[in-house]
């Protein structure tokens, strides 16, 4: 059964404690938690006091995807502000092997996120360390983008990968996750999916998280 982790990015900022409270009455498993920086990606989000609500908010998996630079001066912070899951960018580390220790060293899940034009082919050596591989299926640093269909051969490649290593890491799919194409994302060997306006723009947001659990 698939992980559902919607994308608080695209919730009412002004409403954060209502969002929370329905996310944690859904069928949700965890809360995707997107920090910008405004250099990695073209657009700011948040950072780790919003993270420290959040943890506050549920007792859920707090999913933390950092599309920034120099993630490892902040490792440190997001792990006491509350991040179960730490997940980098490949394209934003130089020395990606010692990030990945250094998140595993804190007691978090170590994730590795790939842009749409990144092969999945980088992640071979470091696939054994890590626990989520993040398969962007938009560019990244902005919501409600639509779905890159490249994705699913992608996914196919790294089901393939994982599997012929026995590993257990998961697959994740954030962008453009619709109720149309999460099917076919999870046939391709996704085990998790990011949705954002999928959920929160949805006129019953808990319908709307049952119906992709569901699938």
């Amino acid at each position: 059964m698939a992980i559902i982790a919607p994308s608080l990015l695209a919730s009412n900022f002004l409403n954060l404690e209502a969002e929370c409270k329905m996310l944690n009455e859904s069928q949700a498993d965890w809360f995707h938690l997107d920090v910008m920086d405004g250099r990695f990606v073209p657009n700011i989000s948040f950072g780790p006091m919003l993270i420290e609500f959040f943890r506050k908010a549920t007792t859920k998996v707090c999913d933390v995807h950092l599309m920034i630079e120099e993630p490892e001066k902040y490792a440190e912070a997001f792990k006491k502000a509350g991040a179960d899951n730490l997940t980098i960018h490949i394209e934003a580390c130089r020395n990606l092997h010692r990030n990945i220790q250094q998140i595993k060293e804190l007691g978090m899940k170590a994730g590795v996120a790939v842009n749409p034009h990144t092969p999945v082919e980088s992640l071979k050596d470091i696939l054994a360390d890590i626990d989520i591989v993040c398969l962007m299926s938009v560019n990244p640093g902005f919501g409600g983008q639509s779905f890159i269909p490249y994705t699913l051969t992608k996914i196919k490649e790294l089901r393939k990968m994982i599997d012929e290593r026995s590993l257990n890491v998961k697959i994740e799919i954030d962008g453009g996750v619709t109720l149309a194409n999460a099917k076919s994302i999870l046939d391709a060997g996704a085990d998790v999916l990011v949705a954002g306006n999928t959920v929160f723009k949805a006129a019953d947001p808990i319908a709307t998280i049952a119906q992709l659990k569901a699938i």
